[in-house]
């Protein structure tokens, strides 16, 4: 396919720049596997899931991986940290008017400094005079995605971030899971609906765009996923039982699916344990574990709009896309969200 086949027109209006009000308040447009529509509010959510279904969350941790420093010649340079590689090192996205060399020095406030040991494909490898996570923790930003017009705010490092996050990593929020609060959770709970956990740290590449016309010919960015044994034990276990696997967000159905991936390429069965993933998910992939999908609304020509699309049908998800601007959902990270449901190979 082409990248055009996943464009669109979206008005700027329909951008969230802020959260809902609360936590929770999006709307929710339910998209049945016949491609049947319907608008309801994110509290619905649970009179869409059945007893014995398992959701399937990220649980990692926005770090606020962008700083600001200068070089030894003075000059003013902008980082974003796209992957914590060690206690003292990190890969990043470097902004500066000429990029600083191997063997040159970064300077940031509070006397942390940042060697440049090397650059690999357009990142460039830091070590940090401070463990990283303790230096982004004392300097650094939020890094809010480029879309969002303001600069970050109070509100923004709480509702940024989601009511479960646990494992510090992410440079980008796991979206779909902000719409969920604690009393949503215990609701769930209570209604037989179990939740499990996968890691997944969101790398900056998630924003970069697809350069090319011939999507096949589409490079991912790799990300690190972990799948503890407790979760890979309660996807057996809702499998036995007739239940449905729930990804909460793109982030958990990638990760599951590539250890499904993985698996299969050792003729073994699905596997707790760390790996990495560049699994880019297009129409035609035939799904292994995840049979609905929550998630947010994508870009045009992202390869998030590309995954839903393989997920639910490419005219399903146009269709469910132009509903959604004629309806004046709210797009992207702040935004409202989908329940999908999987449509049954051809």
């Amino acid at each position: 396919m082409q990248l055009a086949d996943f464009d669109f027109d979206l008005p700027e209006a329909l951008i969230a720049q802020l959260p809902p009000a609360v936590r929770g308040g999006s709307r929710l447009l339910h998209v049945e596997a016949s491609g049947t529509l319907h608008d309801r509010r994110f509290g619905d959510l649970p009179a869409l899931l059945r007893p014995n279904d398992l959701l399937v969350m990220n649980d990692t941790r926005v770090i606020k991986a962008r700083l600001f420093g200068t070089k030894d010649s003075g000059g003013r340079v902008e980082l974003l940290v796209e992957r914590v590689t060690g206690e003292f090192d990190a890969l990043a996205f470097i902004r500066a008017s000429h990029a600083p060399k191997p063997g040159s020095r970064i300077h940031l406030s509070e006397g942390i400094t940042l060697d440049v040991l090397a650059r690999q494909d357009g990142l460039t490898q830091l070590r940090f005079s401070r463990p990283v996570l303790q230096a982004l923790d004392q300097l650094g930003q939020l890094p809010l995605p480029p879309y969002i017009g303001h600069a970050p705010t109070a509100d923004d490092e709480a509702r940024y971030q989601t009511v479960y996050a646990n494992e510090p990593g992410a440079v980008a929020a796991p979206t779909a899971g902000l719409h969920f609060d604690s009393a949503m959770l215990d609701a769930l709970r209570d209604q037989g609906i179990r939740t499990a956990q996968v890691t997944l740290h969101v790398g900056a590449g998630t924003f970069l765009p697809v350069r090319v016309d011939n999507i096949a010919d589409h490079k991912m960015h790799s990300e690190r996923y972990t799948i503890p044994q407790a979760t890979v034990d309660a996807i057996c276990e809702t499998r036995a039982r007739g239940g449905r696997v729930v990804a909460v967000g793109t982030t958990s159905l990638r990760a599951l699916e590539a250890a499904a991936l993985a698996a299969a390429a050792q003729a073994g069965e699905l596997h707790a344990g760390a790996s990495e993933t560049d699994i880019f998910i297009t129409p035609g992939y035939r799904f292994q574990v995840v049979d609905a999908l929550i998630t947010n609304f994508h870009l045009p020509k992202s390869t998030l709009l590309m995954l839903v699309s393989a997920f639910a049908g490419v005219d399903t998800i146009r269709a469910a896309y132009a509903h959604a601007i004629a309806e004046r959902y709210r797009f992207f990270s702040y935004g409202d969200a989908m329940f999908l449901e999987k449509r049954p190979p051809a």
